[in-house]
């Protein structure tokens, strides 16, 4: 079989072996997630974080985000439906995108793929190395810091399709899992991977709206703080980089065209 030039993986894509290795991939992600955290972290260190993050955003002047969530409380349907926007499209969307560079630009498939697990892992390391109590917890509440903040957990307060902070949830899930945001970096990744691969300007328009859309998800709902967002950002570039690097070294190791591997097929679809 001849190689394909400027491929990595030069195997054919079989979705059967995509979809395994991705349900794979993020069981044991969610598996070594759960690990630390509230399971094995006490609450007072994860609150020593909190603080610490808060000192940081007060001496940027960009400690806000409890007034952000101030202007909506009270519009139960409208938080409501972030609630359901935070743990509904969290998955849904970059599931889409999956499918969306499967069938349109397999070989930007496979480095935006290996980009969205390198991401994904390199998360755990914020997750493991500091735990961080949400501002949802910031509260005399289960899990967290014993004195009110002036946030609220809008998930308690409006309801949502599930939970993820309370009963048998909570006690398998990391509550501590904050910085950084893996939402914000999921999002983000949707539109990098798929804004050469759509045709449309709407569909551009959407993928960044969603984007957009879940920095206000993830600050309204008090689930991350805004450095947890910059944190998304840094992760989703470092999974980026250390996959570029890796892509390009074993393109040279074939003796391949580095730059043809991971975005010449998405770029083809487009024109």
């Amino acid at each position: 079989m001849s190689l394909q030039r400027g491929a990595v993986d030069v195997r054919p894509l079989r979705w059967w072996r995509e979809v395994g290795l991705i349900v794979v991939g993020y069981l044991v992600y969610s598996f070594v997630r759960n690990q630390f955290g509230s399971a094995s972290v006490g609450a007072g260190r994860a609150y020593d974080n909190a603080l610490l993050v808060i000192d940081v955003e007060q001496a940027l002047r960009i400690y806000n985000e409890a007034t952000v969530q101030g202007w909506f409380l009270g519009w139960e349907r409208f938080l409501w439906f972030w609630n359901v926007y935070y743990g509904s499209l969290h998955f849904v969307v970059p599931v889409v995108a999956l499918v969306l560079l499967f069938q349109r630009a397999p070989r930007a498939y496979r480095f935006w793929r290996s980009v969205l697990f390198v991401t994904t892992f390199a998360a755990l390391v914020g997750f493991s190395l500091f735990p961080l109590m949400p501002p949802r917890l910031l509260c005399d509440c289960e899990y967290g810091a014993g004195v009110a903040h002036g946030f609220v957990d809008t998930m308690q307060a409006y309801g949502s399709i599930w939970q993820f902070g309370s009963g048998a949830m909570a006690s398998v899930s990391n509550q501590y899992a904050a910085m950084p945001s893996l939402h914000v970096a999921w999002a983000t990744w949707c539109l990098v991977a798929l804004w050469p691969v759509l045709r449309s300007r709407w569909a551009r328009a959407l993928v960044l709206l969603h984007a957009l859309a879940t920095v206000f998800a993830v600050v309204v709902t008090a689930n991350h703080y805004w450095l947890d967002v910059v944190g998304g950002l840094v992760t989703l570039g470092v999974g980026w980089a250390l996959v570029t690097a890796a892509w390009r070294r074993w393109a040279w190791l074939r003796g391949d065209d580095p730059t043809a591997g991971s975005t010449a097929q998405a770029a083809s679809v487009t024109s």
